[in-house]
């Protein structure tokens, strides 16, 4: 009897022509339980990170309840269906410690990198610390191809919530012929394919690179402080692609969720509403597949910048524009204009989690495989909140999530929730964070 694997092709003829079907991804390529493939292999848990800009209206979009049988408010209507899979998390707050609100800026930072930052922008030096992508790839992404993928959705590159420290960001692939061309092109290798050669040019791209470290120390050594850094920071990005060259003369491991698909055609790219969420849902069907395919375990995904400048097709006026200039309607209660790209915006989410429960892998899905983390820079952005931080977590992490929670965190600092993603991704972390925004205790009630 054949030992049957998703590499396995049926083999027959047809017109007098040898043809080969691929197998689909079948039960038997699983273990009993279907939660790792038959040769033992876990399924690999990934991380990524989701950003709208402008916040919500808390009255409209955070649940009342707590615990699992929350309920679903009018902006949040759209993840509905996947209620069972998505954390609410409430009164999570980006604590100031006496530093500046810096508008649009202090509240995604908080979440994101532990720190209520001291200058605003991605371009004035913003964050004193890493990101949490950054802490996460290091632990989970060294062995693939891509240590993480950044991507934003209204055509500028410059439009990206991951960094290193300081100005040091990881710019965002807005096009998606060019997410593509860079994920599938010449260098991709099909993990599912039976054969692997090595590219002997890679091999000497790669050995190129390790010659640039030779004189690395006597470089060192006649530097200043602030050069130092620089060139320690230069290097380490050198090691980051030295460590993805290597991956690319292994051959890949298996990953019987991986499909190829086809190239996309051009499209446009801006910040208009429709162009934008086109944008989303092209890089998202390219990010999905890249999961699949283990050239990745950790993205960033940016629907707008913080200060939104997203806006409807023949309308001047942004979405950031509205939440300060639209009077909040006496009747309704929130600035409909404003509060159109909020739901918008969470429809754009939900979007992005029925493409990752649509790749079906062992006893569920990518999405179950994964952590999201969603936030915003403000609550209320018509007054720059942020207090009460939106704030939600999608997934399961292949188990290690208890997930489909509304948790109140009663004025505690926002990166209690990313101390709890990093523990639950396996960081070896007791606490995270600086000042105010310091967080020694995870969440309990997620930790499966």
């Amino acid at each position: 009897m054949a030992l049957w694997t998703r590499r396995n092709l049926l083999r027959g003829m047809a017109r007098g022509s040898a043809v080969a079907v691929a197998l689909p991804f079948l039960d038997l390529f699983l273990d009993n339980h279907g939660e790792a493939l038959a040769s033992g292999a876990p399924i690999p848990t990934r991380f990524g990170t989701w950003f709208w800009g402008c916040g919500v209206n808390t009255a409209r979009w955070f649940p009342t309840k707590l615990g699992a049988d929350y309920d679903i408010k009018e902006e949040l209507r759209p993840i509905a269906q996947f209620k069972d899979k998505v954390s609410i998390f409430s009164n999570f707050n980006c604590n100031l410690d006496g530093k500046p609100n810096l508008v649009h800026w202090s509240g995604v930072m908080a979440t994101l990198s532990g720190t209520a930052p001291t200058k605003g922008g991605v371009s004035g030096g913003s964050s004193e610390a890493p990101t949490i992508d950054c802490l996460i790839a290091d632990h989970i992404g060294k062995t693939n191809r891509f240590r993480s993928l950044e991507l934003a959705c209204t055509g500028q590159s410059g439009v990206s919530y991951s960094m290193r420290t300081g100005s040091t960001v990881n710019p965002s692939e807005v096009d998606p012929i060019n997410l593509y061309r860079r994920l599938f092109g010449a260098e991709f290798q099909d993990p599912n394919k039976a054969d692997f050669t090595p590219d002997p040019r890679i091999m000497l791209r790669q050995s190129v690179l390790s010659s640039v470290k030779d004189d690395r120390d006597e470089l060192m050594r006649s530097l200043g402080s602030a050069d130092r850094q620089r060139v320690d920071q230069y290097f380490t990005s050198v090691r980051q692609v030295e460590q993805q060259l290597g991956q690319l003369l292994e051959k890949p491991a298996p990953a019987d969720a991986c499909v190829m698909l086809k190239e996309p055609g051009k499209s446009q790219l801006g910040p208009t509403w429709d162009v934008a969420m086109n944008s989303h849902d092209l890089l998202g069907q390219l990010l999905v597949m890249a999961l699949a395919c283990n050239q990745t375990r950790v993205f960033n995904m940016a629907l707008s910048n913080a200060g939104s400048n997203l806006r409807k097709a023949g309308d001047p006026v942004s979405f950031h524009e509205l939440t300060h200039e639209e009077p909040v309607d006496e009747k309704l209660g929130y600035q409909p204009k404003a509060t159109f790209f909020i739901e918008k915006s969470m429809e754009t989410f939900a979007s992005m989690l029925r493409m990752m429960d649509g790749v079906k892998e062992g006893a569920g899905s990518l999405l179950d495989n994964s952590l999201i983390l969603a936030t915003s820079e403000s609550n209320f952005a018509k007054i720059h909140s942020v207090d009460n931080l939106p704030i939600m977590v999608a997934g399961r992490a292949g188990g290690k999530w208890k997930s489909g929670q509304h948790i109140s965190g009663n004025g505690d600092p926002s990166s209690r929730v990313g101390l709890t993603i990093q523990q639950v991704m396996g960081l070896p972390v007791t606490s995270w964070g600086e000042g105010a925004m310091l967080a020694s205790k995870p969440i309990g009630e997620v930790m499966a």
